[in-house]
């Protein structure tokens, strides 16, 4: 098993999916953890270093901090809408709270500045289609530069890729300051829908290519659905939903930069591949949420 890629169940802490800090990925600044509260559940977390989102995954909660109150409406699925989000601060005590249950992502930063808590509605997260063809995919915006700039070094967003499609294409890195990119470590977090295209199944896989130029990394794994796959350097891309299991993941990047960015430069060798969707359509399946749920 390739020391980038974390198969499901191998991340878990307790009754929880995921802890995964930045010593546990053998860097600097990135972690996520996913956390599963029963029905009626209360849960208290201590922020300590690190900055972070709420995002509810399946489920919605009601998040206290610093004496605020965010009602988080949720949603089934990642397959099914875009969804409430919260952001927290660092030295925080958090207390997560649900009445039906939920499953919540906290993707984290290790930062210096403390921050206010802030509520993030749905209803104005943007939902982008990028590409082209079969390379066209969904972004939420939901924790980008330029959309959400009340964080220190944090960055996130969520990806939709129909199945069958391509996303996180061309290849790209960001391991790097230059004119072109700005160095981030990032995690992929995957969930791959089952037949009905909306509940998370481990019957579904997809496929995630990372490597470098010189060829000291070259790893093309299967994911299936609570995978994560983490990317230190190098070029990554793409990653690819089998036909019949659409795709999502989310990402999560922070680096050393002052400000933060998700700039990145295009593999050389594939770059023109962008040039090309200017002659393609866009597939009529995307985008497939927005903040009122499904798009058929």
């Amino acid at each position: 098993m390739s020391a980038l890629h974390r198969p499901a169940g191998t991340l878990t802490a307790g009754a929880d999916p995921i802890l995964l800090t930045p010593e546990t990925a053998g860097w600097t600044y990135t972690g996520l953890r996913v956390l599963r509260l029963a029905p009626g559940a209360r849960r208290t977390v201590h922020t300590g270093e690190f900055e972070a989102f709420v995002l509810p995954l399946a489920g919605s909660c009601t998040v206290r901090v610093d004496g605020e109150v965010f009602a988080l409406e949720g949603r089934d699925s990642v397959f099914t809408r875009v969804t409430d989000f919260a952001y927290v601060p660092r030295d925080a005590e958090v207390e997560l709270a649900t009445d039906s249950g939920v499953e919540v992502a906290l993707p984290m930063a290790r930062c210096t500045r403390r921050l206010t808590p802030k509520y993030g509605p749905a209803e104005e997260v943007p939902v982008e289609v990028r590409g082209a063809g079969r390379a066209t995919r969904q972004v939420v915006n939901f924790g980008t530069p330029g959309v959400w700039e009340h964080a220190d070094k944090l960055n996130a967003c969520e990806l939709l890729t129909p199945d069958g499609n391509w996303s996180s294409y061309p290849p790209h890195k960001h391991d790097e300051s230059t004119e072109c990119e700005v160095a981030n470590e990032e995690i992929y977090y995957f969930r791959i829908a089952g037949p009905d295209g909306i509940t998370p199944s481990p019957t579904g896989f997809g496929m995630h290519r990372t490597y470098t130029a010189d060829g000291t990394l070259d790893e093309n794994v299967a994911v299936r659905d609570g995978d994560v796959f983490l990317i230190p350097h190098g070029y990554h891309g793409p990653c690819i939903a089998a036909p019949g299991y659409p795709m999502y993941y989310l990402n999560v990047l922070a680096g050393p930069a002052a400000e933060r960015s998700m700039a990145f430069c295009d593999d050389p060798a594939h770059a023109w591949v962008r040039d090309q969707w200017h002659h393609e359509t866009l597939d009529p399946r995307c985008p497939l949420t927005d903040h009122k749920g499904r798009i058929e």
